[in-house]
């Protein structure tokens, strides 16, 4: 994403929608960092096999990004820290599909 942006940038493009996501998830993970419950709980029976398996995640949270994307992370705890973990950055029709909404 970075490498975008800095291409963007060599040719002059100052504002893009690209710049605007990595602006939204820039924005997003420092507010993840005062508090990392900030985004939208998701029930476990609503985690998909992917996050479990791949990630052995048992909680899941998104957090709306700019241009209707979405950012998925856990949070992993231990007696002294907390840790948000990114798992993935979606667009809308991708996150519907990988949590099972269909369009009606």
């Amino acid at each position: 994403m970075l490498e975008l942006e800095l291409t963007e940038l060599k040719k002059g493009v100052t504002n893009s929608i690209h710049q605007q996501l990595l602006k939204s998830i820039r924005q997003k993970a420092e507010l993840l960092k005062i508090n990392p419950q900030a985004g939208i709980h998701i029930p476990k029976s609503l985690i998909p096999k992917i996050y479990r398996g791949k990630y052995d995640a048992d909680n899941l949270w998104k957090i709306d990004l700019s241009g209707y994307w979405r950012m998925i992370y856990t949070i992993r705890t231990t007696e002294i820290e907390i840790t948000n973990f990114v798992l993935d950055f979606l667009d809308h029709p991708t996150y519907d599909k990988a949590f099972g909404y269909e369009k009606k």
